[in-house]
């Protein structure tokens, strides 16, 4: 048993250890774009009146770390609609990214994942914005509020410009290789005394548990829940469908904004709902469809 865990141990300090210089250039691509762009995307994304979904998908699938927060906070000043609300943290991929390109996944299984994550949340934010205009029976638009948005736009990826692009990097290629060992040892000592097919089967073949149950981890609120997602998936613990519902449900932190910054608390909790309830029925399509990434 000892011998088992050490093998554990060492087999998974080696494995994370080995993404840590691909993390960390994925983390200083994403900062430099995050310090030279995300000023002019909020403000891109404020203009973009009854196309925010179109707008809000194609910009949150960008590696930026912070733009579901932001949004949050457009939406608690009635800048954006709902719908791009709601568009914003289906296409936001929060770690995938990184993970993937610290992994070497082809770059075309990459690039369709997050075509199809923008494609997903542009159509449910334009669901979601027509059945309100339906509802509230008159043209539904966002309306400028005296709040100062960019002072709300606070979350726990927001860095300090003292600490510099380089000194960022770092500092969340460090949290990310913590989150990374922890998930894989817990896998793989799963795998080492259950066994890898019984594992993916209790975990993946069962068709809209599997998405339920993704989602419902792809709900908590820290980058934690896209690192396990992420790696259940590159472990062939799980299909295309649940991994899809739960990184579509997994809107990191935007979810934690937008509770302490709007009201009231109904209001809220329909919006996490939508995006659960997106998240989940799109998994479950992926997996009856039989879509491979």
């Amino acid at each position: 048993m000892w011998t088992t865990i050490s093998d554990v141990l060492a087999d998974t300090g080696l494995d994370t250890l080995k993404t840590v210089p691909v993390l960390f250039l994925a983390y200083l691509l994403m900062e430099y774009l995050e310090h030279r762009t995300s000023e002019r995307t909020t403000r891109l994304i404020r203009r973009s009146g009854r196309w925010g979904p179109a707008l809000g998908a194609l910009i949150g699938v960008v590696p930026q770390c912070g733009f579901s927060a932001a949004a949050s906070s457009l939406y608690a000043g009635r800048v954006i609609t709902v719908g791009t609300l709601v568009a914003v943290f289906l296409s936001t991929s929060d770690e995938m990214l990184p993970i993937f390109l610290s992994e070497r996944v082809p770059a075309a299984s990459i690039l369709k994942i997050l075509g199809t994550k923008a494609l997903l949340g542009m159509m449910a934010g334009f669901i979601i914005d027509a059945m309100v205009r339906l509802f509230r029976g008159r043209k539904h638009r966002p309306k400028e509020d005296a709040m100062d948005v960019e002072h709300m736009c606070k979350h726990d990826h927001a860095h300090q410009e003292s600490d510099g692009i380089l000194i960022s990097a770092l500092k969340h290629t460090g949290k990310i290789t913590v989150y990374l060992f922890l998930v894989s040892l817990a896998l793989n000592a799963l795998i080492a005394f259950i066994g890898k097919a019984r594992l993916s089967a209790i975990l993946s073949d069962r068709l809209i548990i599997s998405e339920l149950l993704a989602g419902v981890i792809g709900l908590i609120p820290n980058c934690a829940a896209s690192v396990v997602i992420t790696q259940l998936y590159l472990e062939g613990m799980i299909g295309a469908g649940p991994m899809m519902s739960g990184l579509l449900v997994g809107a990191g932190i935007g979810i934690l904004v937008l509770l302490r910054e709007n009201e009231p608390l109904k209001k809220n909790l329909a919006i996490i709902g939508m995006t659960y309830g997106f998240g989940v029925l799109f998994g479950v399509l992926i997996d009856l469809l039989h879509i491979t990434f």
